[in-house]
C-alpha cells in the first residue's frame, strides 16, 4: 500500500497538467518544425545574429558558441557564455534566428542586472539540493508514520519538509516565466527594423517564441499540481493513521 500511493486516485490531479504539457510540446515542434524551412532574406545564420544583437549592445566580450544536440541554446550567466545547437547556430532561417536573438536576449538581462534573472540564478543551488531530498524526506516521513503512529512527530515533519523542498522546485518555476517572456520581448525588439526578416517572418519568430514559452507555463502547472497531490497524499495517509 505505501509503495504503491504513487498509483492512486490522486493521479487524476495531474492529468490537466500532462495534456498541457503535451499540447505546449506539439505546438513547440509544430511551430519550429514550420519555421525552420523558411530562409531569411539575408544569408544571416543565427550565430550571426546574435553576435550582432550582443555586440550592439556592448557585449562584445560575450562568446557565442555551438553546442550539441536539438534546442540545447541557452545562455551561461555564471561564464557569461551563450551557446547555440547547431541547427541554430548555422540555421539561416526564421526558427533558428528567433531561437538566437531570445537567448541573446538573456544575454542582455544578465548585462542590466534583470532582478527576476539574478533571483533564478540564487536560487539554483538550494534548488539543486531540493530537489534531490524532497521525495526521500516525504517517502521516509510517511513510513515512518505508517510503523511508528502519530505519536512520532518527527514523521510530520519530515513530510511537510519533503513537500517544502519540492514546492523550490515549483518557485524556480514561476521566477522563470517572467525571465523568459522577458527575453523573448527583448529578441523581439532588437530584430524589430533590423532588416534581418519581413515582417511576416518575424511575426513568426514571435510565433516560435510564443510556443517555447507555453513549455514553462506547462512546467509550472505540473509543479503546483504536483505540490497538491503530495498534500492530498500526506492528509489521506496522516488522516488513516491517526484513527
Amino acid at each position: 500500500m505505501f509503495f504503491g500511493f504513487w498509483w492512486d486516485w490522486t493521479l487524476i490531479i495531474l492529468v490537466p497538467g500532462i495534456l498541457l504539457t503535451l499540447w505546449a510540446q506539439i505546438k513547440v515542434k509544430s511551430a519550429y518544425g514550420r519555421y525552420q524551412h523558411e530562409l531569411l532574406p539575408a544569408p544571416m545564420t543565427g550565430a550571426a545574429v546574435a553576435r550582432r544583437i550582443l555586440d550592439a549592445n556592448g557585449l562584445s566580450h560575450v562568446p557565442v558558441e555551438m553546442v550539441p544536440g536539438q534546442l540545447s541554446d541557452h545562455y551561461d550567466p555564471r561564464d557569461q557564455v551563450l551557446r547555440l545547437s547547431e541547427a541554430v547556430y548555422h540555421g539561416n532561417n526564421v526558427a533558428a534566428v528567433g531561437v538566437a536573438a531570445h537567448e541573446a536576449g538573456h544575454a542582455l538581462q544578465d548585462e542590466r542586472g534583470y532582478l527576476p534573472l539574478r533571483f533564478r540564478m540564487a536560487m539554483v543551488p538550494v534548488c539543486n539540493i531540493g530537489s534531490h531530498l524532497a521525495m526521500p524526506l516525504f517517502l521516509i516521513g510517511i513510513l515512518l508514520g505508517a510503523f511508528y503512529g502519530s505519536s512520532l512527530v518527527i514523521a510530520d515533519w519530515l513530510i511537510l519538509a519533503g513537500i517544502a523542498a519540492f514546492s523550490l522546485s515549483v518557485l524556480f518555476q514561476l521566477v522563470t516565466l517572467p525571465v523568459e517572456f522577458n527575453a523573448s520581448r527583448r529578441a523581439l525588439r532588437c530584430l524589430e527594423g533590423s532588416g534581418t526578416m519581413t515582417d511576416e517572418q518575424l511575426k513568426g519568430s514571435r510565433k516560435v517564441l510564443s510556443a517555447a514559452a507555453m513549455t514553462y507555463v506547462a512546467a509550472l502547472a505540473v509543479g503546483f499540481l504536483s505540490v497538491l497531490r503530495l498534500l492530498l497524499i500526506a492528509a489521506s495517509v496522516t488522516g488513516r493513521r491517526d484513527r
